[in-house]
């Protein structure tokens, strides 16, 4: 069967042969009926007389290659995409299709858009838009498994140096939000590419660090607690609440309980656009930012949590306590839900907020006082700054941005009033109620500009849209890299900048119109409690030679499952764990450490009636399809009458099957013993 030629080699070729098989997944029940279908496709997508190939694209084995077709003219820049592969910590090759000509040549209609090439870059599958991971499994496998039957493909490994392993140590990786506690003058960052909160006090001095400098998502105590890519933050009384961007949750840290936990979210990815259940069984969808917000007429009451939730283009609110949102019946506490936005990626203003639209919001500001009482919206992929009312929710127009809701493309770097004023992808805003006046992160365009929401005139306030790092400055002379965060601190004198890609806190004294860096250090008694494995990294102590060493039943797992080892160790009779000296638990896997990877690698054993799990992540990566995970335990403990202390260690030997096949879920493997 000749391929369809007239369409040359763009994706609209696949679609007819592509159609056809998605129809028949449908009625197929079985995973073998699946897999066949898929095969027969192959075989005759394979078969064509002419190939829908893209050319020059070598492959042997299996190449992820991400090709980054530009919307915006900052994504075009190489320097820039360096950063967001460094930010994102993407660790595959990227094109860098400046020109959109890949773009154009396979007419592509929509980011994101998925190509499975087959040995001679010929054209198998596409997958158009989110939510497919089933598919692209299935199709990939399945191409393997062809290719492989005739010998057309081999398991050799892509040898990749990742830029980021060149990059010096910094205290700071792209900080994406920066927010002031107005009571102590403490700065809390998002300290975005550590995967980490810093609560440091005004001279930059490190007063807590918590979680990284790996991604994870774990509550508890502050040694143990992990984040990933989290990027708003707001504080209050000793409590922050931060938008845990990746893990799709809100976390709560309790600075005085010294815990971390979560709010809402349940840690994976949600579709749904109106919400309303209880904050821990909502799914919420990539939060950017937060800010407190008041129900009601009360002064500065703080009982509600404004969610900029930029994954479902909407705001959402989550009621701290019990109380009225707009228009809205009385709601109980832990209560989380939409409060403007259709859910529609649009620049759409509407008296009815939702019917509103936006586009990616990622930045809040609260104005609560007449004549604004508002919410100051940052949307980015609109390159517009929004108002959403706090008294029936309307979204309003500010700058930027055009009239036509479905254009996404209005942007530029333009001074000016309303919709005469252009921005491009702006991440940030805060409020200055001293002087009435809102800032605003104008990220791709490298600049801090200001907004008079009276006049809506919008002007420069700092930076010259150059991305090199020049500080101790006038605002004039002074350069910022993609700014993502800022706020207004000391009474209105100082705005606080996260200059993310310079990886630093700029302060701009708003009185003397000069720019510097905030150094950010840590002393000998600062409580430093994240899981810093550069710093904190425990080391293994070695295993006496009577340690009982136990192997356990092999455990199948696929990519991305998380299987727990559950610590079950009884004591002798009446005998208890020393105090003063931490019991603890080591993970290894010996010649395949890649498992371990971003993985909580060691931990206390704090009491022996609440014994820890252990949380083994498997990478989406693997390098092997069989290892051996090993859990050493050692426990110090004494009589009851403390008259006699030992120490007792034990080592647990787990192998596992790495499987590509889709797995149900995995019980937790119990780690029992009696010493």
């Amino acid at each position: 069967m000749a391929a369809p030629g007239s369409r040359g080699r763009s994706l609209s070729g696949l679609l007819p042969a592509q159609t056809s098989l998605e129809y028949a997944l449908l009625d197929a029940v079985t995973q073998q009926e699946k897999d066949s279908l898929v095969y027969q496709y192959l075989q005759k997508v394979d078969g064509w007389e002419q190939d829908l190939s893209v050319p020059e694209f070598p492959e042997d084995g299996l190449l992820i290659i991400g090709v980054h077709s530009a919307k915006f003219p900052n994504e075009k820049v190489l320097d820039n995409i360096k950063s967001a592969v460094l930010r994102y910590n993407i660790t595959h090759p990227v094109v860098n299709d400046a020109h959109a000509s890949l773009w154009q040549e396979l007419e592509v209609s929509c980011w994101p858009t998925l190509v499975i090439l087959g040995p001679r870059g010929n054209m198998l599958f596409s997958l158009i838009g989110e939510g497919h991971k089933d598919k692209l499994f299935l199709y990939t496998s399945i191409a393997l498994k062809y290719y492989k039957d005739r010998g057309q493909i081999r398991d050799d490994k892509v040898g990749i140096k990742l830029y980021k392993d060149s990059l010096p140590p910094s205290p700071l990786l792209f900080p994406g939000k920066v927010t002031v506690d107005q009571v102590t003058n403490r700065l809390v960052i998002a300290d975005t590419g550590h995967h980490r909160i810093l609560v440091v006090w005004k001279n930059g001095q490190i007063q807590y660090s918590i979680g990284g400098p790996n991604p994870g998502r774990k509550d508890g105590i502050f040694s143990e607690s992990t984040f990933n890519s989290p990027q708003g933050v707001a504080i209050m009384n000793n409590i922050i609440y931060v938008a845990d961007t990746e893990n799709h949750l809100i976390r709560k840290i309790d600075l005085e309980a010294e815990r971390v936990s979560t709010v809402a979210g349940i840690g994976i990815q949600g579709t749904d656009k109106e919400g309303g259940a209880k904050g821990e069984q909502q799914p919420i969808s990539s939060p950017w930012d937060v800010v407190f917000g008041t129900s009601g007429s009360e002064v500065q009451r703080g009982d509600i949590l404004w969610i900029a939730m930029a994954g479902t283009h909407q705001i959402w609110a989550l009621l701290l306590d019990s109380g009225k949102l707009p228009k809205k019946n009385e709601l109980t506490k832990g209560t989380c839900l939409r409060f403007a936005g259709s859910g529609n990626e649009e620049n759409r203003n509407n008296a009815y907020p939702h019917k509103a639209g936006f586009a990616q919001p990622s930045g809040l500001s609260l104005a609560s006082e007449d004549p604004w009482s508002c919410l100051f919206v940052a949307d980015s992929e609109s390159s517009t700054v929004r108002s959403v009312s706090l008294k029936d929710g309307a979204v309003k127009h500010l700058v930027g941005g055009e009239r036509d809701p479905m254009n996404l493309f209005a942007f530029g770097d333009v001074d000016g009033v309303g919709i005469n004023a252009k921005l491009q992808h702006p991440l940030g805003v805060t409020w200055d109620k001293k002087r009435n006046l809102l800032y605003v992160a104008d990220s791709y365009n490298h600049k801090i500009k200001v907004v008079d929401p009276k006049t809506k005139n919008c002007t420069t306030l700092a930076g010259t849209g150059d991305t090199n790092n020049v500080t101790s400055s006038s605002f004039t002379e002074s350069t910022f890299n993609e700014p993502g965060g800022l706020c207004i601190g000391e009474n209105g004198q100082l705005l606080y900048v996260a200059d993310t890609n310079n990886h630093q806190i700029k302060i701009m004294d708003l009185e003397t119109k000069m720019v510097s860096v905030l150094p950010i250090f840590r002393s000998e008694n600062a409580v430093v409690d994240g899981p810093f494995l550069v710093e904190k990294q425990k080391t293994l102590p070695k295993l006496p030679k009577s340690a009982p060493s136990i192997r356990l039943s092999p455990v199948t797992v696929c990519a991305g499952q998380t299987l727990q080892f559950q610590l079950r160790l009884d004591l002798p009779s009446g005998s208890k764990l020393t105090e003063g000296v931490p019991s603890c638990w080591f993970l290894r896997a010996e010649g395949n450490e890649w498992l371990l990877q971003g993985q909580m690698p060691s931990g206390d054993i704090e009491n022996i009636s609440s014994q820890p799990t252990i949380s083994l992540q498997i990478p989406d990566d693997c390098l092997s399809l069989e290892a051996i995970v090993s859990v050493s335990v050692f426990l110090y403990y004494c009589s009851a009458d403390s008259s006699a202390c030992m120490m007792k260690a034990i080592l647990f030997s787990q192998p596992l099957q790495i499987t590509d096949t889709q797995q149900g879920c995995i019980a937790p493997v119990e780690l029992r013993y009696v010493f």
